[in-house]
């Protein structure tokens, strides 16, 4: 098999105790518009993709002490890369796998389906895939009452999805996320 990669970068994550200057600072340097805002996080765009730069409020944020020295600060969060496919990115999970790297979240956004990862450092990263085929519907859910629910996500197991793949479920059936009740909290990469 040739080697899965992203097909581009898509959006940075930034944690900030400035969250409201942060976002007017955005909006202004990048001509960017608000796609999603509430207390704790602020999604913003400047071209088609449902959001390039995302906002974590550290001041609503209550790290787990043990976390603190990840979490609380203010700095990147993670980087995100999206894949071709969902069977592309749930490919890439068991090839990573096989050689030792695990996600610490497997996670469906409801925007995403998303795999996150830390490096030996503890940076963290997001490989994704694309829930909706157009910057249109992904804006759509941004706004709609599901994700006001929940924004986070729900989390799901990589290895069954990529069974159900393999048996041949359609991918489709497996992007547009039913369920918005949170099932866990946000997880952190921990340095090994």
């Amino acid at each position: 098999m040739s080697r899965i990669r992203p097909k581009a970068f898509v959006h940075i994550v930034y944690r900030t105790h400035r969250f409201d200057t942060m976002m007017d600072w955005y909006q202004k340097v990048f001509g960017a518009r608000v796609q999603f805002r509430n207390e704790m996080l602020g999604f913003l765009t400047y071209d088609e993709e449902h959001h390039r730069f995302a906002l974590v409020n550290l001041d609503l944020l209550d790290p787990n002490p043990k976390e603190k020295h990840r979490i609380g600060l203010v700095g990147v969060d993670h980087v995100a890369y999206t894949f071709a496919s969902l069977r592309e990115l749930l490919e890439n999970w068991e090839h990573l796998k096989a050689m030792g790297v695990e996600p610490y979240w497997c996670i469906h956004h409801g925007i995403t389906v998303s795999l996150y990862y830390g490096d030996p450092d503890g940076n963290q990263m997001e490989f994704q895939i694309e829930s909706f085929s157009t910057p249109e519907e992904a804006s759509a859910f941004m706004t709609g009452p599901g994700y006001t629910e929940n924004p986070i996500g729900v989390e799901f197991d990589p290895e069954s999805w990529l069974a159900r793949v393999r048996a041949g479920t359609p991918e489709s059936d497996f992007l547009i996320r039913e369920v918005h009740q949170p099932v866990s909290p946000i997880r952190f990469s921990t340095p090994n």
